[in-house]
C-alpha cells in the first residue's frame, strides 16, 4: 500500500488577524478591519485587546468613519435592516459583530445590514469590478464562461500563484473555447497580458483590450450576468427563529434518514431549503439550542443555515438552496466528459475548505459525504448537514452496529468506540474523494457492512480509482492511516490538494 508523509498538525483554534492586507497579494476580501472609536451614538469602543483606558487622540483621529461599499445589493425586509444599493457608500456605526453591522446611508437611514455584502472602501482594490471574481477556480470559471456563452466574455480572478491574477476569456473561434492568461508585470510595476501593451494597473489594462485583442484571442466584449449575492448569516440581523407561515412551501427535492426536504421561499423573495424534520428522530430541544450558534457558521463551503421553525411540530430547519441537489447525485447524472480530473479535484478542495473552517471552530461533522454536500451554481460545492447527527436519537443511525450506520466512511476508532473527532471526519474525506473520482460509485461495492469492518480493522483500503492520478490517491492513503493523529488536518490537506492542482494540472 502506498504511503505518504504527512506532518500532521494539532487542531488549534486561531485568531485571525483584523488588518486589512494593502500588498498586491491580496485584494481578497478582507476579514473585519480595525478602526478608531467613531462617534456615533451607540457605536464605537475601542478594538478587542485594547485597555479600557483609552489614550488621548486628536480630533482628527476622532473623526475618523469607517466607509464602506456595497458589492452587492440587499433588500431590507425585516424591521431594524437597511437596503444596500449595489456601488453606494454606507458609514459604519457599529461592527462588534460578526456578520451584520450597523450603518448609515447618505439619506441618515440607519439600519443593519449582511457584513459579507460591503467592503471596506479603503481596501476595496479589484472588487468593486463586475469583471473581477477573486477566489474561482479554473474550472469554476470555465463553467461559468461556458454558461455564458458569449464572444469576448471574460473574468479576472487570482491566480494559483499568490498575488498574482489570471485573465480567463471565453472564444468561439475555431471551437468553443476557455483561454486562460497571466497577468503579468514589468520591473516598472506595469501590467502587462504582452509586453507590448503595459499599463500602470489592472484596470486599465482591462480596458485597454476592450478595445484592442492585443495578443489575446478576442477583445474583451464583457463580463457574466450578475452573478448571485451570497447567502447571509440568518435571513436578518438576529433572527434564527422564522416563522412557519413567513414560508410558502414549493416542490419536494428529496427525503432522507431525518424526513422531507422541500424548496421554500421566505416572504416571497429568498429560496431556500426547508428540511421537515419527522418527529421523535432527533433531540429536538438540545438542538434548537445549537441553531442559534449554527447561524453564525458562515463560508463560501458550507451550506448555510438560515434558522428554524422550532414552536411548531414537525420542526423545520430552513437552509439555503442548492438547486443542483447533492454531490452524490450530480456526480451520477452528469456526463463524465464535463468532470475531467482538474473539475473533480477542484470539487474535493471546495469540501476541504469547507470542512478546514469547521475544523477551525472545533466541529465535528460526523458524517461526511458526497451525500451530504450540495452543488449549487457555477460548479461551487458546499457541505451540509454538518453536526446534525449528534442530535439523532435512531439507535439504529447513531450505534456503529445499527443497520443504518454509514460504516463505509468510518474510520477503525469509529467502529470500536464510536470516537468522533476532527480526524475521523478527515478519514471520511478520503471516501468522499474517492467517491468523486469514481463519478459516484458506491464504496466497497456489494461488500455487506461486517465485511467492511473487517477490511478496515486489518488496515485495507480502497483501490485506487480508475485513472485517477497517484498524487491524489496519495492523499486518499494519508486519510485512511490507522491512528488518528497520523492523518494530515483538513489544513495541511488543502494545502497538499492546492499544490497538487498547481504542479499537476494547469492553472
Amino acid at each position: 500500500m502506498l504511503q505518504t508523509k504527512s506532518e500532521d498538525e494539532p487542531m488549534v483554534t486561531k485568531k485571525k488577524s483584523k488588518i486589512p492586507c494593502l500588498s498586491l497579494s491580496s485584494f481578497l476580501p478582507a476579514l473585519e478591519a480595525v478602526t478608531a472609536a467613531v462617534t456615533m451614538p451607540g457605536g464605537g469602543g475601542a478594538p478587542p485587546g485594547t485597555p479600557s483606558a483609552k489614550p488621548k487622540v486628536n480630533s482628527k483621529e476622532k473623526q475618523r468613519t469607517k466607509v464602506v461599499v456595497a458589492l452587492y445589493p440587499f433588500k431590507a425586509i425585516e424591521s431594524g435592516d437597511l437596503s444596500l444599493e449595489k456601488g453606494a457608500e454606507y458609514e459604519v456605526i457599529d461592527d462588534s459583530q460578526e456578520h451584520w453591522w450597523k450603518v448609515k446611508d447618505e439619506h441618515g437611514s440607519v439600519g443593519y445590514i449582511p457584513s459579507n455584502y460591503v467592503k471596506e472602501k479603503e481596501t476595496i482594490g479589484l472588487q468593486k469590478y463586475e469583471w473581477y471574481v477573486g477566489e474561482m477556480s479554473r474550472q469554476r470559471a470555465e463553467s461559468l464562461l461556458k454558461q455564458e456563452d458569449k464572444e469576448g466574455c471574460f473574468v479576472v480572478r487570482n491566480s494559483s500563484t499568490k498575488g498574482m491574477y489570471t485573465l480567463s476569456l471565453y472564444t468561439k473561434v475555431n471551437h468553443p473555447q476557455t483561454k486562460h492568461y497571466h497577468i503579468k508585470q514589468n520591473s516598472r510595476g506595469e501590467f502587462y497580458l504582452s509586453d507590448k501593451h503595459c499599463c500602470p494597473s489592472i484596470p486599465e489594462l482591462i480596458n485597454y483590450h476592450k478595445h484592442n485583442s492585443g495578443g489575446l484571442c478576442s477583445r474583451l466584449k464583457t463580463t457574466p450576468c450578475d452573478r448571485p449575492a451570497p447567502p447571509t448569516a440568518g435571513l436578518s440581523h438576529d433572527k434564527w427563529e422564522i416563522d412557519p407561515s413567513e414560508l410558502v412551501l414549493l416542490e419536494e427535492l428529496g427525503a432522507g434518514q431525518f424526513g422531507v426536504v422541500r424548496r421554500g421561499r421566505w416572504r416571497g423573495r429568498t429560496d431556500t431549503a426547508v428540511k421537515m424534520m419527522k418527529e421523535g428522530t432527533m433531540s429536538e430541544d438540545d438542538f434548537i439550542d445549537e441553531a442559534k450558534v449554527m447561524t453564525k457558521l458562515q463560508h463560501q463551503n458550507l451550506v448555510q443555515l438560515y434558522g428554524v421553525c422550532s414552536k411548531h411540530r414537525p420542526i423545520y430547519i430552513v437552509t439555503e438552496y442548492m438547486r443542483h441537489g447533492s454531490l452524490f447525485n450530480y456526480l451520477r447524472r452528469t456526463s463524465p466528459d464535463q468532470l475531467g480530473p482538474a473539475v473533480l479535484l477542484d470539487m474535493c478542495i471546495q469540501v476541504c475548505k469547507g470542512m478546514a473552517y469547521l475544523e477551525r471552530h472545533n466541529y465535528i461533522h460526523r458524517d461526511l459525504a458526497a451525500r451530504n454536500c450540495l452543488v449549487g451554481d457555477e460548479n461551487v460545492v458546499k457541505v451540509a448537514d454538518f453536526g446534525l447527527a449528534r442530535y439523532v436519537l435512531d439507535d439504529q443511525y447513531t450505534s456503529s452496529g445499527g443497520t443504518k450506520f454509514p460504516i463505509k466512511w468510518a474510520p477503525p476508532e469509529v467502529l470500536n468506540y464510536t470516537r468522533f473527532s476532527s480526524k475521523s471526519d478527515v478519514w471520511a474525506f478520503g471516501v468522499l474523494m474517492w467517491e468523486v473520482f469514481t463519478c459516484g460509485k458506491v464504496p466497497y461495492g456489494r461488500m455487506k457492512n461486517s465485511e467492511v469492518v473487517e477490511m478496515v480493522q486489518r488496515g485495507q483500503v480502497l483501490e485506487k480509482p480508475k485513472g485517477c492520478l497517484t498524487e491524489i490517491y496519495n492523499v486518499m492513503l494519508a486519510c485512511w492511516r490507522h491512528a488518528p493523529d497520523e492523518r494530515p488536518s483538513f489544513r495541511v490537506l488543502k494545502d497538499e490538494l492546492s499544490g497538487v492542482a498547481q504542479s499537476v494540472l494547469a492553472d
